[in-house]
């Protein structure tokens, strides 16, 4: 059943969700949200002017097929997938999830790899303890709209004790700018597991007039001991906006490594949030970033400090063509007790063109004595030295610039955990780059 929701509020919201049969609960929790986005601002990043931005075009629910194996998926999803899955594979296609993999020894060892809606109707406990309990709706009109419509989506469960090998992937894809596609991935590692999940997010949406809007969320719940690394590489057309809101809670000695491809060809607003809740917790952030064309960006990276002895280190590198913006932020914050915490972040653009711009902004907020903090910023130009060094060897200029230029970002790429979409990512690369 399609609902057209360009008219949005309380009784869009709840239509919608009694359209897809969801329980009394659920309808009620949307429709509360669908209020909330109308009584609340939109969020307001710095020199980003989102009034200017089509952000209440929402689409309508279109559900893709669901098939029964990778080979019937429709052959513009396969060729996104870049090797094998490992035995955990799921797959949205606009407004639902059409596909789950998930091997028999996986299954038998508790894990759980579902769509969001069946999480909320099988396993409506777990469900209700986590989603959008660390981003929540109250926090702007974009998690308000996003709370209330939110489709398809990812629900990971990993039990106390199980480590995967093979990283965990998740494709969610679009191919039709009018569906609604605002998917919520949500991961919950129980104590000491330990595994890689990697969200690939895409679309083909050919000559449209219209602006899709991916208005997603993650959030990710590691307890205690437990490592969870999240990949994440999102390349979407430029007549979509990318809002990506990805937060983090970590309980004691838990780890987190969010290694992120922000390389959409649109306007986007990416925040990426590590909360240090638990001693003796750790987060790991890169990421990337290429702006071309006329593209608008805002670039947050977060890692709030409340337990004693946590450590925080983010890395963002964005390289800027023609008349391209960004603005990355980065924020640690120490808050008062969290005692021999240590938290580090770099950011560095690279500019490739006198009209493009990028404004790195490295923010320290410490409200405790006894802890170690640093910044580094900078914004230049391709090295000189470095390209003359090239050219020197007899490598071309051009050469010698798109080398420096991978080079710039390999820190990031090559963390990937899939050979296949590193591979994937340099072919992105070499197109953005030109």
């Amino acid at each position: 059943m399609s609902t057209p929701t360009t008219s949005f509020g309380r009784e869009a919201a709840a239509a919608i969700s009694r359209s897809k049969n969801e329980p009394a609960w659920l309808v009620a929790s949307r429709e509360e949200a669908g209020q909330l986005a109308t009584e609340i601002n939109l969020p307001k990043p710095e020199k980003l002017p989102l009034t200017r931005w089509t952000l209440d075009q929402y689409g309508t629910n279109r559900p893709g097929q669901n098939v029964s194996s990778i080979s019937d998926l429709p052959a513009v999803i396969t060729a996104l997938l870049p090797e094998q899955s490992g035995g955990a594979l799921i797959v949205q296609h606009n407004s639902s999830v059409v596909f789950t993999q998930l091997s028999e020894e996986l299954k038998a060892q508790g894990v759980i790899l579902t769509s969001l809606e069946d999480a909320a109707r099988n396993h409506e406990e777990l469900f209700r303890k986590y989603f959008m309990t660390d981003y929540a709706k109250e926090e702007h009109k974009l998690a308000a709209v996003h709370a209330a419509l939110w489709n398809g989506g990812v629900f990971l469960y990993v039990p106390r004790n199980v480590v995967i090998d093979a990283p965990i992937q998740a494709l969610l894809f679009a191919d039709d700018a009018e569906a609604t596609f605002m998917p919520h991935v949500l991961v919950v590692a129980e104590t000491n597991s330990r595994f890689s999940f990697v969200e690939q997010v895409a679309s083909n949406l050919g000559e449209t007039s219209a602006t899709l809007l991916h208005n997603s969320a993650v959030e990710v719940f590691a307890k205690a001991g437990s490592f969870v690394q999240y990949a994440a590489v999102h390349q979407l057309d430029a007549s979509a906006i990318d809002i990506s809101y990805r937060r983090a809670v970590l309980d004691n000695d838990a780890r987190i490594e969010w290694i992120i491809g922000d390389l959409h060809n649109g306007n986007s607003i990416t925040d990426t949030k590590s909360v240090l809740k638990g001693n003796g917790s750790t987060s790991d952030s890169k990421i990337i970033s290429i702006g071309t064309g006329s593209q608008r960006m805002s670039l947050t990276t977060q890692a709030v400090h409340f337990g004693r002895s946590t450590e925080s280190d983010m890395i963002t590198r964005a390289v800027m063509k023609e008349e391209a913006t960004a603005i990355i932020n980065g924020i640690t914050k120490i808050e008062k007790g969290a005692t021999k915490a240590n938290g580090q972040q770099t950011e560095k653009v690279l500019m490739l063109s006198p009209k493009a711009r990028g404004d790195a902004n490295p923010i320290l907020l410490i409200d405790e004595d006894d802890v170690k903090a640093g910044h580094a910023a900078s914004v230049g130009q391709v090295n000189a030295d470095q390209v003359y060094y090239l050219m020197s060897r007899g490598i071309s200029r051009k050469e010698a610039e798109r080398l420096i230029i991978h080079g710039f970002l390999d820190p990031v790429v090559s963390e990937i955990p899939l050979e296949g979409l590193r591979e994937q990512l340099h072919r992105i690369l070499e197109r953005k780059l030109g």
